[in-house]
């Protein structure tokens, strides 16, 4: 209810008209973005790198240790993986592509390419590990799918405030249209996070770099999370009346009061093992947003049916549409998708390490 209700509550207290923030489909664009400010580049830049600099160091400065990759048995690469695999080829060539006999299916690319995508990595897993979600959890992954929907949704939600994005080539669809395509797109979001972040587990890095690294204690952890809660609150139901300045709270907001509201009510959290030192779920989590993102990226920019960026201020140095402080977000939202990824699945196996689900089973077993 915090989620949904701040931002209303936030431009009905400044007075604003509300009928266009809750537009469905969400198409009318009204927010006059501020243009490039160098200097708040590289305040933005700063700060940014003022909280990455500790992962990142660390992170170069192990080795693989055991357990590497390349001394992994594998196991045979299972056939809808490979079939995943190129119809991922095919459906990127199309993406890419404008042919005039595939002009009526032009803007549906994204369906299956990122459907592939997701099956694809599964086989990944598969291939190096002998394991994969969809094996693993069967129909709970299928839940992942509709439960991606909703989730990126509130996502469209939340942008209606700051409009740091639209999507073109889907002028001439009907509101019926837009929603049914854009909600099986937006169903491949969370699985895809999730099985990147399975495919990661095969990576003993993350392990050796960051399961002795900071513990964060806090004296009085459920007094932190509500002071947590109430700046994330008054954040998120300001950001509406000031979207140039509190857009990233986009990304930041939602997992801030989510987490609190966990932490207060003594409900397990994503951040559950930092006390003793242990960043190893969050760091791969995060990782995953962020390759994901890359992906997104990287096919968006050529298809047909896309989205564009209108970010303020930091609109340098863009990879793909995407302005490079931008994909700083998609770290965050690596943690996001767990979060909700954990109502169906858990986290503890979302976060632990594949040696550790290995071990669980086998114990099972016995």
């Amino acid at each position: 209810m915090l989620l949904v209700a701040l931002p209303v509550v936030g431009v009905l207290w400044k007075g604003l008209p509300v009928a266009q923030y809750l537009e469905f489909p969400p198409i009318t664009r009204y927010v006059r973005h501020a243009g490039p400010s160098w200097p708040l580049f590289l305040v933005f830049l700063s700060f940014i790198m003022a909280i990455l600099w500790p992962f990142l160091r660390r992170f170069v400065s192990v080795g693989p240790g055991p357990g590497a990759v390349c001394e992994k048995d594998f196991h045979d690469f299972p056939w809808w993986g490979k079939c995943a695999f190129v119809l991922c080829l095919v459906s990127w060539l199309l993406a890419w592509t404008r042919f005039s006999w595939f002009r009526p299916f032009q803007p549906y690319t994204f369906i299956p390419l990122w459907f592939s995508f997701i099956f694809f990595i599964n086989g990944m897993s598969h291939w190096l590990t002998g394991s994969s979600l969809v094996e693993r959890h069967g129909l709970r992954f299928v839940a992942l799918f509709p439960l991606s929907t909703v989730f990126w949704w509130y996502f469209e939600y939340l942008n209606r405030f700051v409009q740091n994005w639209y999507y073109t080539g889907v002028e001439d669809f009907s509101p019926l249209r837009y929603v049914v395509t854009a909600s099986v797109s937006f169903s491949t979001v969370i699985p895809a996070v999730l099985s990147v972040n399975e495919l990661l587990k095969i990576f003993p890095r993350f392990d050796n770099a960051y399961k002795n690294f900071l513990p964060l204690r806090l004296k009085r952890p459920k007094l932190a999370a509500s002071l947590a809660l109430l700046l994330a609150g008054c954040g998120l139901m300001a950001m509406g009346i000031m979207p140039d300045l509190l857009f990233p709270l986009v990304w930041i907001a939602p997992l801030i009061i989510v987490t609190a509201t966990q932490a207060i009510l003594g409900i397990e959290t994503v951040c559950r093992e930092v006390h003793h030192g242990t960043w190893v779920g969050i760091c791969r989590l995060s990782a995953s947003g962020l390759i994901c993102g890359f992906f997104w990226e990287m096919w968006n920019f050529f298809s047909y049916a896309k989205w564009i960026y209108s970010i303020p201020f930091v609109s340098q140095f863009k990879i793909f549409e995407m302005p490079l402080l931008g994909y700083a977000g998609y770290l965050p939202f690596g943690l996001e998708c767990a979060v909700a990824a954990s109502f169906v699945i858990g986290f503890q196996d979302i976060m632990e390490s594949n040696a550790s689900l290995t071990a669980r089973a086998s114990l099972s077993k016995v």
